[in-house]
């Protein structure tokens, strides 16, 4: 039975990939920084499969160093990584931005999925065997006004997962880089600080990517035969054209 961890496993793509993969009989390991929530998707998902949960904050890392020091014996050997787990702060300009938000994505998105992969390659690297995803975003294709840093941070992860597949190939190891495009998750509530309204404007209008179909994607990537690699993934709702325009029906 293969074991997968999973960051970010308690809300949007990464609970809606830990569910799949539970169901598909993966062991997991569920990341998150909620433990009241980690404890509730534990229990919902042991249905299915074994759970082993750790509780910390990527952007820290000393949290993740003693949350790895957590894993039992048997849980060490990882086979899957989904370093998933990131975030999206305002959408201000640089002149107006809040460095308390670039810090946020910067460390999360960029810092946050090294440290992680960090405390899991060199096991890889010892059996020859493992994959990684990485999720980044279609940001990282283009950048738009407004969202610099965000789009820098995730351009930045396409960058790593080049990095890695070009150091870890010889090992044995995949890596896979997915860009999804617009997923209806909390991330646009967390972009806007919880403005329900302002963040509903994003979906509006038509038919936006569902954390499952990025579970899907996920999915397909790592149960691919052993001679297959996908590298790069980038996946847009019908709707969406390129990172800044989505097509639109608006009600008369």
């Amino acid at each position: 039975m293969k074991t997968a961890l999973i960051t970010g496993a308690t809300s949007g793509i990464g609970n809606a990939t830990a569910t799949l993969l539970a169901q598909q009989g993966f062991r997991l390991i569920i990341c998150g920084r909620r433990t009241e929530v980690l404890d509730e998707v534990k229990a919902e998902l042991s249905r299915f499969t074994e759970v082993f949960s750790l509780n910390f904050d990527q952007r820290f890392l000393p949290e993740v160093e003693t949350a790895f020091e957590m894993l039992p014996e048997d849980w060490k050997n990882i086979d899957v990584l989904v370093n998933n787990a990131g975030n999206a702060h305002g959408l201000d300009s640089l002149a107006d931005g809040d460095t308390a938000d670039w810090d946020a994505m910067i460390d999360g998105n960029v810092k946050g999925l090294l440290y992680v992969s960090k405390m899991i390659i060199p096991s890889m690297i010892k059996r020859n065997s493992g994959h990684i995803v990485n999720i980044s975003s279609v940001a990282a294709r283009q950048t738009y006004a407004n969202g610099v840093v965000y789009c820098a941070s995730k351009r930045a992860v396409d960058v790593i997962s080049e990095g890695m597949r070009l150091e870890l190939t010889e090992h044995g190891i995949k890596v896979t880089n997915i860009q999804p495009g617009a997923v209806e998750t909390d991330f646009s509530n967390i972009r806007f600080k919880g403005d329900e309204e302002r963040a509903k404007t994003v979906y509006a209008g038509y038919e936006a990517l569902k954390a499952a179909d990025i579970a899907d994607a996920i999915s397909y990537c790592i149960n691919a035969p052993k001679h297959v690699s996908i590298s790069d993934l980038t996946i847009y709702p019908a709707a969406q054209s390129e990172p800044r325009t989505i097509h639109r029906k608006i009600s008369s």
